[in-house]
């Protein structure tokens, strides 16, 4: 079993917490031909009547421009990398239980899975959790093809 894992460059802004909110800044992304891998709003519990969105990627000027048209900015937390690879029952529970037993904690997770793999979003505090984590990921993916191996599959 192998994983693929990538940086993942977020764009973000603060949204009013209202109907449209999130369509009118992706708007200027869209009119950029933006193809967008990653969306993520939360309300902010600090401030109501507020939100933050998130986007990914933002490439070459024209999308650039629309970004900050947007009133966009790049963001360096969190750190958020994309994860995708073969699905396996209780892969979420082993991936996850790793990284609590190293220590690293996450600001945020989204997985889903289609046919046979997975892809996934996890947000964390700083690029040496991230990267802390990539490291237990390619463990967890070699140990998978040892036992794999092992097991004539």
């Amino acid at each position: 079993m192998s994983f693929k894992w990538d940086r993942v460059h977020v764009w973000s802004c603060e949204i009013t917490d209202q109907p449209g909110s999130v369509a009118s800044k992706l708007a200027f992304l869209a009119q950029a031909d933006a193809n967008l891998e990653y969306i993520f709003t939360k309300r902010l519990p600090h401030k109501p009547g507020y939100g933050v969105l998130y986007v990914a990627p933002v490439t070459g000027p024209a999308q650039v421009r629309a970004a900050k048209a947007a009133d966009m900015h790049e963001v360096d937390a969190p750190v958020v990398r994309r994860m995708e690879g073969e699905n396996d029952a209780g892969l979420a529970h082993h991936v996850t239980q790793r990284w609590a037993l190293a220590g690293i904690n996450l600001q945020g997770l989204t997985m889903a899975v289609l046919g046979k793999n997975f892809i996934g979003y996890a947000a964390f505090d700083t690029v040496h959790d991230a990267n802390r984590a990539a490291q237990i990921l390619a463990d967890l993916g070699l140990a998978a093809a040892a036992e794999a191996k092992a097991n004539g599959k």
